[in-house]
């Protein structure tokens, strides 16, 4: 193992009816600005749920509405421009994933004088954020536990992973029930995910990481056993709960402590193609990461092998590496295609007129892979694999 440090300061309420520890966790009083998406929230009934504890906080609640599924750069200058117009206190963001990314960027660009593109590519350091808490409505991304977010930026078609230690959480609630009403394909593309970010991190080259390989591994096969129950009844409190926290815990910092970090180039590369085509995130990662592992495992078969063998169960016996770990990448195909996730980018309709474009933007940021080192070729042998 390598050294590590573990932090993570997000204190997490995990449980039905937990909404009701707003009114312990946030101060009387206070300027909110409530951030959500499309308006399911109003819908389902967890508008009200929050609104009734803030209301008895008598705070003076500011909203930003429409937050895109891919969020964008636009959006959160809006809010940007609420927090700093209303003297904004406290962001509480109520939704998915992009939702908490969106709130994140809001949040480091309320306290800093630029245009906070300029944070999110790195051009400008982030130094402070305004606080900020959620209440979890999709389990997907662990942007609830995490401090990084994705921004896109569709005027120049760029779509950018950033982090700071500044915007963290500072609490998420996760009530299962409050993810009810996901409808099946955000349920699918969450459960990949969910199942990719854990996959991410089990691709690193640190020996001697047997408790973590066995964490994901374990999540692995979690995921895979509730995932199918899930989608075969959507109300299902146990089997959300189930996914909501595997969810949280496979992006969270918990499943690279030890280890090089894992390898992150589908992300990469799928940022890349919902650049351009404005695709589920999900829907991108489960048509990218079999044909990533396709191509990796001509070069070193090994781990693609390991996952074949403990979290696939495929026997060992009268099979050479090469063969067991093309077994392995076949069968995460096969289990994401029988969730109804799709399988090639002519699922969205999407042909090789941009993976120029797409190789370019995959590159925005130096350093593409860990486990093993991308180049243009590598970026482009992945998405042909991907037509």
């Amino acid at each position: 193992m390598e050294t590590f440090l573990q932090y993570n300061p997000t204190k997490l309420y995990f449980g039905k009816d937990e909404v009701k520890q707003l009114a312990s966790v946030l101060d009387k009083g206070l300027n909110i600005l409530l951030v959500y998406g499309g308006g399911s929230i109003k819908r389902n009934g967890v508008y009200n749920d929050v609104m009734d504890q803030l209301n008895k906080l008598d705070a003076q609640v500011f909203e930003l509405s429409g937050v895109e599924p891919n969020p964008r750069v636009t959006t959160v200058r809006k809010g940007v421009e609420l927090c700093k117009k209303e003297g904004i206190d406290f962001i509480l963001a109520v939704g998915g994933g992009s939702v908490i990314d969106c709130t994140k960027a809001i949040s480091a660009g309320a306290k800093f004088e630029g245009d906070v593109w300029e944070l999110i590519t790195g051009k400008a350091t982030i130094h402070e954020a305004l606080p900020f808490g959620t209440v979890l409505t999709l389990a997907a991304t662990s942007s609830e536990m995490n401090c990084v977010s994705v921004i896109t930026n569709w005027e120049t078609k760029d779509k950018l992973g950033w982090g700071s230690p500044h915007v963290f959480p500072q609490f998420s609630i996760l009530d299962p029930s409050y993810t009810f009403s996901v409808p099946r394909d955000q349920t699918v593309y969450g459960i990949v995910d969910s199942m990719s970010h854990a996959l991410e991190n089990y691709f690193h080259r640190t020996e001697n990481a047997p408790m973590i390989d066995g964490f994901i591994e374990s999540l692995l096969r979690t995921a895979m056993e509730a995932g199918p129950k899930l989608l075969m009844d959507l109300q299902s409190y146990k089997h959300r709960e189930t996914m909501m926290y595997i969810s949280t815990t496979a992006y969270n910092g918990t499943l690279s402590n030890g280890t090089d970090g894992g390898d992150w180039a589908t992300h990469r590369i799928e940022h890349a193609i919902s650049a351009i085509y404005d695709i589920p995130h999900g829907g991108g990662l489960a048509i990218l990461f079999p044909n990533w592992l396709e191509h990796v495992l001509e070069d070193d078969p090994s781990r693609v092998k390991q996952l074949a063998v403990n979290v696939f169960g495929i026997s060992p016996e009268g099979k050479d590496d090469m063969e067991l770990a093309r077994e392995g990448a076949k069968a995460l195909r096969e289990f994401w295609n029988s969730l109804g996730a799709p399988s090639t980018l002519a699922d969205y309709d999407i042909d090789d007129s941009e993976f120029d474009a797409i190789v370019e933007k995959t590159f925005i940021k130096p350093g593409v892979g860990t486990y093993k080192e991308m180049d243009h070729d590598s970026v482009r042998d992945i998405l042909r694999r991907s037509l």
